[in-house]
């Protein structure tokens, strides 16, 4: 309703003269308007180009005697900068300014839009030289359009046709915001849909492509198809480069009617931010798709001209105000054909409908702006209009639309090399093998996503299987020994039977390093779900086995210490079993509660891409790890780590409370202890570190194995290897004090005996001191033997009553050893208490003493 607005406003305006002046009516001249985009800033420019071409048919036209014959065909025009507000006021000055105008020539999609909107409503039939939109196919709304260039939708199955020939199934697509490229863009959605061909995004802008070509490099797309005007196209092209978005991994698709050297010229004029330079390495590679413009065979034409012919004519025609002689062209170059041969299909149309007329008595002449008949007639004419025109053969759709080739173009060195042509009609692609890629291949439609599952490495997983094997072995030659050696004391006394159950739960321990190391190279992916559960069944039942009976034993110590002396008795060994079997229970019930309400499956985890490591095509790796997971993995993993972690430090608690007590039942109670401290202190670390690195295949089951087969292999060897050596080194059982000298002492038999020794000890200090007084009596008494040999025979007589004295005092020196009471002279002059014992010890002591010497 706007055009009608305008329309009103412009009627009440005072009529401009058109660009041709005052025109007076002849009888003999056709009149026909003519709007041409030549100025502006903004969209094709074409009419440069397309004006002089459209002169050189009038030209010819009125020169052929046969054709309009007693009439010429006269042109009035003005510029429409392709802005359809001016083209609507133009269109306004030719209708309303005499003489009266029997058809309009327009170009540009956006200014034809809106004249063949209108053109309607004065019957006038309007023929566009240079419109490609889409819409203006619409017989509904432009019921009195026809063009000699053909729709842009003529590119649409030539893209497709090409996208099929290189393999490409995903595109983007870039728009400037005009009804021509948009409609244009909903035609190729709708054939890529038909081809299964994905668009990945489809961006516009208005005058700014920076955004959206940004946009295009997030989406990762490779195969990007441009709809937009020459002056935006050279702000893409020069965004592309900035973006780096052009070379080998790209390809673009430009529109063909732009000039050969559109993309270096207007830079500083545009305010380009790009070289020349950096412009051409942009534009090297990229397609371009046009409906041919030019007749391809060197035939004679309507006119008795060749398209070559044709082309040194405009040429003579623009030298005047273009470097034609360097090639710098005019916008418009490329479709001025398509102009001249506008004005040679109205010439023919004006001839077969005065043909038509004259039948009636009627003419052209008695046309006016009511006179629907003429104006069918006219469109009758036009519409069964066929020749061989410059710009090939001319044939117009029930839609108004030009038939045409396309042709196919590719930049090589700076410079436009044809490739082929398609026949959309007849679906046959003419291809010459020109083509010539950046990289030496044809580039892909997107980044080659390439799957790549992390594994753990070989040579780790075959270190930590050797090790695990190792301590297997080692584990079984231990039951062996523990079955062979159980009448021994040193084994009868520790249970055998909870060492068995230990080292088999080492062995499954073990045997779960090698569970944990299984991945996607060597388990197909629908039997991942099985090793998920069997490391769970494995780790978890060979945890309790071997923490539970350490567990056991640590507990009859702490039970058997904390009881008065009259309870202590036999250590019943079913209590010990039954403990770990309470554990098996427990572990029973959760682990199949998991594998039937909720079991392990495999997920796989997603990285972010990356680099391949050397490749020169278009490779991302896209890593995944696999692991084992259910719906509600963290539930019950912290049911399973809270039981599990109550168990420890439970048995933490009970090793540190008998850390220094020993009892005969149990004789390697401190050994089991220390194997808890260790099991204990590794699951606290590697629990929260394995959930840390689990993104970390080799890290995180280097880290599981070492503590699964350290945990193992300390506890086997603080538990057996004092008992092997025990063994090999005393072969028969009475030898067997020195491994456990407190072998059946009890608490109150070890006090007792820390105190017996203390009292050894001074016993031993005492008997050293008497020891030294022997030996000084002995001196005495040799020295009193000495005197008594000196004596004469006299002596002897007169001495001899006192014998018995003598005898006494000999009596007297032992007494004194015995008691240990005064010195030597004191006993010889008491003379008395012989035999008699020091009160310094106990009747008991003394007992104990000389039993214990």
């Amino acid at each position: 309703m706007w055009l009608f607005h305008i329309v009103t406003v412009l009627l009440a305006v005072t009529i401009v003269k058109s660009g041709s002046g005052v025109i007076e009516e002849d009888d003999n001249v056709l009149h026909i308007g003519g709007i041409f985009p030549i100025g502006g800033k903004g969209g094709w420019q074409g009419g440069q180009a397309c004006e002089p071409a459209a002169y050189l048919a009038l030209e010819d036209v009125n020169a052929r005697k046969d054709l309009l014959p007693g009439f010429t065909l006269k042109l009035h025009w003005n510029d429409s900068e392709c802005e359809p507000g001016l083209g609507a006021s133009v269109m306004y000055n030719l209708l309303y300014n005499k003489p009266q105008k029997l058809m309009l020539l327009a170009g540009c999609s956006t200014v034809c839009t809106t004249v063949a909107e209108a053109a309607k409503m004065w019957n006038l039939v309007v023929l566009c030289y240079g419109a490609s939109s889409p819409a203006l196919s619409d017989r509904t709304r432009f019921p009195t359009l026809f063009r000699t260039h053909p729709s842009a939708t003529v590119h649409n199955p030539t893209r497709i046709k090409l996208m099929e020939k290189f393999g490409w199934s995903r595109v983007a697509i870039l728009q400037q915001a005009e009804e021509v490229f948009i409609s244009t863009v909903e035609d190729l959605e709708a054939r890529c849909k038909e081809s299964n061909i994905e668009i990945v995004t489809r961006q516009s802008f208005l005058s700014d492509p920076a955004d959206a070509v940004r946009n295009l490099r997030r989406q990762d797309a490779r195969i990007i198809v441009g709809l937009f005007y020459v002056v935006a196209a050279r702000r893409v092209l020069c965004e592309m480069y900035k973006q780096n978005i052009y070379g080998k991994s790209y390809v673009w698709f430009f529109i063909g009617w732009y000039e050969d050297n559109w993309f270096e010229v207007n830079l500083q004029k545009e305010k380009i931010e790009c070289s020349k330079e950096e412009m051409r390495m942009a534009a090297e590679g990229h397609l371009t798709t046009e409906a041919l413009m030019w007749n391809q065979n060197n035939q004679r034409t309507i006119s008795g001209m060749t398209s070559e012919d044709f082309r040194l004519r405009l040429n003579d025609a623009l030298s005047k105000g273009y470097d034609i002689q360097n090639k710098r062209y005019p916008e418009g170059y490329q479709e001025a054909p398509l102009a001249y041969d506008a004005v040679w299909a109205v010439a023919l149309a004006f001839n077969k409908t005065m043909e038509r007329l004259n039948k009636h008595g009627k003419s052209l002449k008695n046309f006016t702006y009511t006179n629907k008949e003429i104006a069918d007639d006219i469109y009758s004419a036009i519409n069964s209009t066929q020749f061989l025109g410059v710009s090939g053969h001319v044939a117009f759709s029930s839609q108004g639309d030009r038939i045409a080739l396309t042709q196919i173009e590719q930049m090589v060195d700076g410079k436009y090399v044809k490739l082929g042509y398609y026949d959309t009609q007849a679906d046959n692609l003419t291809w010459h093998n020109f083509e010539r890629w950046i990289g030496g291949k044809v580039p892909q439609d997107r980044t080659i996503v390439r799957r790549e599952l992390r594994n753990v490495s070989t040579p780790l997983f075959i270190c930590m299987c050797v090790i695990s094997s190792l301590g297997i072995i080692a584990a079984i030659g231990l039951i062996i020994f523990n079955i062979l050696f159980r009448h021994r004391r040193v084994i009868q006394s520790s249970h055998p039977v909870c060492n068995t159950i230990m080292l088999a739960g080492c062995c499954a321990c073990l045997c779960s390093v090698f569970l944990l190391g299984l991945d996607g190279q060597y388990v197909r992916p629908s039997m991942y779900p099985t090793v998920c559960q069997a490391r769970a069944w494995m780790l978890c039942l060979g945890f309790t086995l071997a923490y539970g009976a350490m567990f056991s034993k640590v507990w009859r110590v702490h039970r058997l210490t904390t009881k008065a002396k009259t309870d202590i008795k036999k250590v019943e060994p079913w209590k010990l079993y039954l403990m770990v079997t309470g554990f098996l229970l427990v572990d029973l019930v959760l682990l199949l509660a998991w594998q039937f309400t909720d079991p392990l499956e495999r997920h796989i985890e997603v990285f972010p891409l990356e680099d391949p490591l050397s490749s020169e095509d278009d490779i991302k790796i896209r890593p995944e790890l696999e692991h084992c997971e259910s719906e509600n993995n963290n539930v019950w993993l912290g049911v399973m780590y809270g039981y599990k972690g109550l168990v420890l430090l439970f048995g933490l608690f009970l090793a540190y409370e008998t850390r220094s007590i020993k009892v005969k039942q149990i004789n390697d109670s401190r050994y089991v202890g220390m194997s808890i401290y260790n099991v204990v202190v590794l699951c606290v670390i590697t629990a929260p570190v394995t959930m840390v690195i689990a993104s970390q295949q080799d890290a995180s089951f280097a880290f599981v194995a070492l503590a699964i087969i350290f945990c193992c292999f300390l506890s086997m060897a603080l538990i057996f290897v004092p008992k092997v050596i025990e063994v090999i080194q005393h072969p028969r059982d009475k030898a067997e004090s020195k491994y456990n000298p407190d072998v059946g002492m009890s608490k109150e038999d070890e006090e007792k005996y820390q105190k017996l020794v203390a009292e050894n000890e001074e016993l031993q200090k005492l008997i050293t001191a008497k020891e030294e007084k022997i030996r000084i009596l002995k001196l005495r008494l040799q020295e009193k033997e000495a005197i008594k040999g000196a004596l004469t025979g006299v002596d002897a007589v007169k001495d001899a009553p006192n014998t018995g004295l003598l005898a006494h005092k000999d009596s007297l020196i032992v007494a004194d050893f015995v008691t240990g009471e005064g010195t030597s002279d004191s006993a010889f002059g008491a003379g008395v208490s012989i035999y008699t014992h020091s009160s310094r010890a106990s009747q008991s002591d003394i007992e104990y003493s000389e039993s214990y010497l």
